[in-house]
C-alpha cells in the first residue's frame, strides 16, 4: 500500500496537495484487486498521465479513521474486517481508503442501504 502511494505521489504534480484513494474489490478469480488513485485537480489529468479514471459513488459509507497509518498498513485489513461486521455484509461497493493526509487515513465500506 505505501509503495503504491509514494510512486503516485511521486507521479501526478503538487505531490500530496491533492486528495488520494486506495481502492480494493475481489477479482474474477476471487483475489482481491487494489488500485493507487488521486482526485484529478483538472479535467483531463487521467489521460494526460495514462492513468484510468475510476469514479468512487456516493452513498452511505461505514467508517474508520486509522492514525499514522504508515506504520500499520499491516493492519488495515482488519479495520475493513471490523467495518464488515459492523454493517453484516451488507456492501454494494469496493472497500475505499481515503489518505487525507500523510498521518489520516479513512477506512470506507459503502453500505447496501442506510442503517
Amino acid at each position: 500500500i505505501g509503495e503504491a502511494y509514494d510512486s503516485l505521489v511521486k507521479m501526478v504534480p503538487e505531490g500530496l496537495g491533492r486528495d488520494y484513494f486506495g481502492i480494493s474489490f475481489p477479482g474474477s478469480d476471487k483475489r482481491m484487486i487494489y488500485l493507487a488513485t488521486a482526485r484529478e485537480k483538472e479535467h483531463g489529468e487521467a489521460e494526460k498521465y495514462h492513468c484510468n479514471r475510476y469514479t468512487i459513488e456516493k452513498g452511505v459509507y461505514a467508517t474508520e479513521t486509522v492514525w499514522d497509518w504508515r506504520k500499520k498498513t499491516n493492519l488495515i485489513n482488519n479495520v475493513f474486517e471490523r467495518l464488515f461486521k459492523s454493517i453484516q455484509g451488507t456492501t454494494t461497493g469496493p472497500n475505499v481508503e481515503w489518505y487525507k493526509d500523510e498521518n489520516e487515513m479513512l477506512c470506507m465500506v459503502r453500505l447496501a442501504r442506510p442503517q
